[in-house]
């Protein structure tokens, strides 16, 4: 693992988006359910390459399909995938002080064996060796999504997606903390607790809180928490860590009212993704939230043009926007 390169903050310029098509039947048992992600996938993809190239990941079989529902609108490489999460499955990009990419590779393992991945497993090592740039094994087991970075000093993270029997499990969480650090160029963690085996990402930060520039974060939390609720009694703990480290927060609510009503739906906004000129985020039908929501992202990102989707299919699934993106730096 080098720790001469440093992985840029989200927001900074991005030379496109990669993202993965879902096919795998052994996950999508209801064929018009999957209608309905690849649909989701294909208007993400569509509204992304209105400010920045995207690629498509998937095997040639579906080629034709991705294309008719992407409308021409992406391009398309012949990398065989299981499921559309690229920011978990994806490479993690970084650059040297001369600006030469390389990628950083957390291994995936379908957030610990919960779900058979063996296409997923291998795109960050295809796309390295598709584009010829150094890959660098990190010797962590894990996720994108499991980790938050500002570009700069911090790292935020869940040990329930680290330090984990599934993924990790002879490592402390010192090395852990060291191997991330080194990864990403950054020079100080900041830990919360996080929920084990509640959900299959033991829930990842970046569904519920975001740098938008060095120490500065925006949380989404419940305005009425539910202390039966594991979840909500986590993103709180979490909350007071980041306060007691000294980062700069700023809390928004998550939505009161919603489309799709399931206690396992994930309604993020923080869950959002930043490319070129635009921050493309998911909006759940509470008018007054999704407008707070809206609000917020426009001040943490000015100048930028905040495009708000449907993206339901995703939240039942446990993730967001930002899950299913993976951004190569300019």
């Amino acid at each position: 693992m080098s720790n001469r390169y440093r992985v840029p903050a989200e927001d900074q310029a991005h030379e496109l988006t990669f993202m993965q098509w879902p096919n795998d039947r052994a996950v999508y048992k209801d064929p018009f359910f999957l209608r309905i992600v690849q649909q989701t996938i294909a208007r993400i993809a569509v509204t992304i390459s209105n400010f920045e190239p995207v690629i498509i990941l998937g095997g040639k079989e579906h080629h034709e399909k991705i294309k008719r529902m992407c409308k021409g609108a992406v391009e398309i490489w012949d990398i065989p995938t299981d499921d559309l999460w690229a920011r978990d499955s994806g490479p993690i990009f970084a650059r040297d002080a001369d600006g030469k990419l390389a990628v950083q590779n957390i291994q995936f393992n379908g957030w610990g064996n919960k779900q058979a991945t063996p296409n997923d497993n291998q795109i960050a090592r295809k796309i390295a060796q598709e584009l010829d740039v150094p890959f660098y094994p990190t010797g962590l087991v894990g996720e994108g999504g499991s980790t938050e970075h500002d570009g700069n000093e911090y790292l935020i993270a869940h040990q329930s997606s680290w330090k984990n029997d599934n993924r990790n499990p002879n490592m402390e969480l010192e090395e852990i903390e060291e191997r991330l650090l080194k990864a990403y160029g950054a020079s100080k963690m900041v830990w919360g607790y996080g929920v084990w085996d509640l959900d299959i990402t033991d829930y990842h930060i970046d569904s519920l809180a975001r740098f938008t520039r060095p120490r500065q974060i925006l949380m989404n939390l419940p305005e009425e928490a539910d202390f039966h609720d594991p979840f909500h009694q986590a993103a709180l703990d979490t909350f007071e860590i980041f306060k007691r480290a000294e980062l700069d927060i700023d809390v928004i609510p998550e939505p009161n009212y919603r489309r799709v009503k399931s206690y396992d739906f994930v309604a993020s906004y923080a869950n959002y993704y930043v490319c070129n000129g635009a921050v493309i985020a998911a909006q759940f039908g509470d008018e007054r939230t999704d407008e707070i929501a809206a609000e917020a992202l426009k001040r943490h990102y000015p100048g930028r043009k905040i495009v708000t989707l449907n993206v339901d299919a995703l939240g039942e699934l446990g993730g967001g926007i930002h899950c299913t993106t993976q951004q190569m730096p300019a």
